[in-house]
């Protein structure tokens, strides 16, 4: 009876592939399900006070400029001078959203732009479509 030798595999190298594809697949999940936050906030618990006065300011100001030239101040109708003193009397911090026609003139959407320069608004979005 001839007696089995049994051959010894060696394992000079682990094969690392399998471990690639594992992480792969993983990140393509992590990436897939990630929520994206928004960079440079912080979260913060904040304390409360009992004689804390909320005010009611709206959170922002729509200013429309069409293609026939009309501008509009959250839906109402107004002129360029109308439009600065409205623009004057809320806050500069306040979020002020420019919805300009693509066919309107940009003389109109550089007045409205000077006005808010001029009254030194510090929060401007300029709306666009994709």
């Amino acid at each position: 009876m001839a007696k089995c030798k049994k051959a010894k595999k060696r394992f000079d190298e682990i094969n690392v592939i399998p471990f690639i594809d594992i992480m792969l697949v993983l990140l393509v999940m992590v990436l897939t399900t990630a929520t994206f936050i928004k960079q440079g906030v912080i979260p913060v618990d904040l304390p409360e006070a009992k004689t804390s006065v909320k005010e009611d300011i709206k959170n922002e100001v729509t200013v429309y400029v069409n293609k026939k030239g009309e501008m509009f101040f959250d839906k109402e109708k107004v002129s360029l001078e109308v439009l600065e003193v409205k623009l004057s009397q809320i806050i500069k911090k306040q979020t002020v959203i420019l919805r300009s026609d693509k066919e309107s003139k940009f003389q109109d959407f550089v007045s409205v732009m000077e006005i808010l320069k001029r009254l030194e608004h510090e929060q401007l979005y300029i709306v666009t479509q994709e």
